[in-house]
């Protein structure tokens, strides 16, 4: 059969051709460029200097408990089940007996307003409007009751490093009471701050140590710097202004660094209300935890930030839930950046995730805005894959579901 060419006429080619709307707005041209969390991330290397980006995104050390955090989620298979075709899943479920609309926490970061100068606030807002709980750090640059004045009507968590002085920790819970906050989140991983080699080698380090090269970044990222030399001065606003708990490197001196079960204890009298333990890494902690009244455990090993080489939450997940599920709520946190990524670990057990790298590249790229493009990503892309795994609801998530594939990561219980 011989074939027919002939010249392209515009009338075939033009109902192919898409041209998107051109904003005047540049955070509206960013953000359309983005069509996942990944894409976030290429677009705040662009944002900000390298210092703040690195600061963000590296782990401790070789980063070797980043990288297997990110392969165990790589390494999933999911199995979807064929005859449970679902249109319309829901993604809404309960997270410490209150409605969320899905199984996502927004996690504790520090420094925020260097990602942004709106910082926590932004966050905050956003996830009010999606319906997701927020954890505000001791470690904030905004303060508990601006946060809580910027949600008014969120689930704002408040997360405590416990301090030596056992009265600075009660004024947080205290002033957290007071601003309407729901949860505690007590951070169990951090006696000392990890050793973060990019850091260092960036001069983003106790005392700051600015190199030429940093000031040669800062220099092609004159916004940013615009931003934070005209808007309120950087500092740990959960403290007050003129106390040395609110000095940059202060925090490894100040803060505990022998926690025991009684604390959890302790702490869950002095708050009478909801206790989440966050940085466990073994049954054993969990199980401690939750006799010691937690109402939630988070698996983390703080994004492989603190300790290197150590275990993959996601790995822990089911024995862990087999251990305290039935009394305790089990969350998970470390390497999550997708939709997907939730559906595996809600089908593996967990209540909810935790996220906090994802958000704050959205709110690198665009502020508020930003961060409602994060969040919009992972809960369409978690009811997207309910929808092609056959769940019509989160409870419906099981671990049928979910294989584990590939090279283990060593992980015990």
């Amino acid at each position: 059969m011989t074939t027919v060419r002939q010249v392209p006429r515009w009338a075939d080619v033009a109902p192919f051709l898409v041209t998107r709307p051109w904003s005047r707005d540049p955070v509206v041209r960013r953000l359309a460029r983005c069509v996942c969390v990944d894409d976030l991330a290429r677009e705040a290397r662009r944002r900000v200097p390298r210092a703040v980006m690195d600061y963000v995104e590296t782990g401790a050390e070789t980063e070797r408990t980043m990288r297997r955090n990110r392969r165990a989620y790589d390494a999933l298979e999911l199995r979807p089940s064929t005859f449970a075709t679902v249109g319309d899943p829901d993604t809404s479920t309960t997270i410490l007996g209150r409605a969320a609309a899905a199984p996502i926490v927004l996690a504790p970061t520090g420094y925020t307003r260097l990602s942004h100068h709106s910082g926590e606030c932004a966050v905050a807002a956003s996830a009010q409007a999606h319906g997701l709980p927020y954890t505000l750090s001791t470690y904030a640059t905004t303060s508990i009751p601006d946060v809580a004045a910027a949600a008014p009507d969120g689930r704002n968590w408040f997360q405590l490093y416990l301090m030596k002085d056992r009265d600075i920790s009660l004024e947080h819970v205290a002033q957290a009471r007071r601003s309407g906050y729901e949860a505690l989140v007590l951070t169990v991983d951090t006696a000392l701050s990890g050793a973060k080699w990019q850091d260092r080698r960036n001069g983003f380090s106790i005392p700051p140590a600015l190199t030429l090269r940093t000031f040669a970044d800062l220099a092609r990222r004159p916004r940013w710097v615009g931003d934070i030399l005209t808007t309120e001065p950087l500092r740990f606003a959960t403290f007050p202004a003129d106390s040395h708990y609110a000095r940059w490197g202060m925090s490894n001196t100040l803060r505990e660094q022998a926690l025991r079960p009684a604390d959890v204890t302790w702490l869950k009298e002095q708050w009478q209300g909801p206790v989440v333990v966050k940085g466990v890494l073994s049954v054993a902690d969990a199980v401690a935890a939750v006799d010691a009244g937690a109402d939630a455990v988070v698996l983390s090993n703080h994004g492989g930030r603190q300790l290197d080489r150590t275990p993959v939450p996601l790995d822990l997940l089911p024995h862990v839930v087999d251990a305290v599920g039935h009394r305790a709520e089990v969350m998970v946190d470390s390497g999550i950046r997708t939709g997907s990524d939730v559906a595996a670990a809600v089908a593996l057990g967990a209540s909810a995730v935790m996220v906090g790298r994802a958000y704050l590249y959205g709110l690198m790229v665009g502020g508020r805005r930003g961060v409602d493009t994060a969040l919009g990503f992972l809960t369409d892309e978690l009811a997207h894959t309910m929808a092609l795994l056959g769940a019509p609801t989160v409870a419906d998530l099981h671990p049928g579901h979910v294989a584990l594939r590939g090279p283990g990561t060593g992980a015990a219980p």
